[in-house]
């Protein structure tokens, strides 16, 4: 797959010389949601005969609509995770466009004219809630009169269950531990990627051994609270169960920085520096504060015997 950044204003050599199918859409998430619209726009394209290409933004609008500090942005995937998604779901070419204030405050036509008619796009497809400016005069239904003929446009219907499949219903689970629900709007378990780094060890300490792990600061983590998960490691295909915790480890002291540490079962390698990726499957409790070591101790064994009757379960 070939990834394009465009930044307004582009330079028209930039873009590719030939016509594709465009699918449209931030798809944070890559939920079901967005995979029908590219799934939609694969086989249009397949249709007609071209390329499939994807375009996303590198952060999300609310930086400049709604003032927000991108620092603060919690996003579901992060860019490559993203691009990874894309490629997956049979994307040529993925176009990440600077989102700054030249792009926002392009008129609705401009931006059809520069982002749409200027990649040679002979389709278009986005959900149906998709805007490219203010939503009552830039959305999926003034889209035909902004094209004005040069492109067909494609609206994929909004996928629902008991509410609207999409990434702020998933980020919502997400803050309220229901994985079940985020894997449901997913199609998938939800996934971080990061890597092992050193920490205090007190779990090997304690009889369990965890592996720490520093992830993108701008990745979604669920709720506070002990889960269990399956971990891959990079290059390999085995996938090894375990128990996470994300928390402050207050038994231990107050202020302390929160971490994400998994303890993995049957699993003794030295991984420090490693790329891993953590699979949350279920949260079993929310995170407390022990009276000292022996209780987070007993606590810690029960929280294994409950993660191996989930996977026991789930096999």
């Amino acid at each position: 797959m070939k990834v394009i950044e465009l930044a307004e204003p582009y330079m028209t050599n930039t873009v590719a010389q030939e016509p594709i199918v465009l699918a449209l859409g931030f798809f944070d998430g890559v939920h079901r949601g967005h995979q029908a619209v590219i799934k939609t726009a694969a086989k249009k394209a397949q249709q007609l005969g071209v390329k499939l290409a994807v375009m996303t933004f590198d952060q999300h609008p609310s930086v400049i609509f709604q003032k927000k500090r991108a620092q603060d942005l919690r996003y579901l995937t992060t860019l490559d995770e993203k691009l990874t998604c894309f490629e997956e779901l049979g994307a040529d070419i993925a176009y990440i466009v600077k989102f700054d204030e030249e792009l926002a405050y392009l008129s609705p036509q401009t931006f059809v004219d520069k982002y749409i008619v200027g990649l040679h796009a002979k389709a278009v497809v986005a959900g149906q809630d998709y805007t490219y400016g203010p939503k009552e005069k830039a959305n999926m239904q003034t889209l035909p009169l902004h094209a004005k003929g040069r492109f067909e446009v494609v609206a994929v219907d909004l996928l629902q269950e008991e509410t609207k499949i999409g990434s702020t219903a998933i980020r919502k689970a997400l803050d309220q531990g229901d994985l079940a629900l985020v894997t449901r709007q997913l199609g998938h378990p939800y996934t971080t990627t990061g890597v092992v780094v050193h920490g205090f060890e007190r779990g090997r300490k304690l009889g369990f051994p965890t592996l720490n792990i520093e992830t993108k600061a701008n990745k979604k983590l669920p709720a506070v609270g002990v889960y269990a998960v399956k971990v891959k490691l990079a290059d390999t295909p085995k996938e090894y169960m375990g128990m996470a915790s994300i928390g402050y480890n207050e038994t231990f002291g107050a202020d302390l920085a929160k971490t994400l540490e998994v303890n993995l079962f049957d699993f003794s390698q030295m991984v420090y520096g490693k790329k891993v990726t953590v699979f949350w499957e279920e949260m079993i409790r929310e995170m407390v504060k022990f009276s000292g070591v022996a209780e987070l101790v007993a606590q810690l064994e029960k929280d294994k015997a409950n993660v191996e009757k989930i996977f026991r379960r789930k096999n």
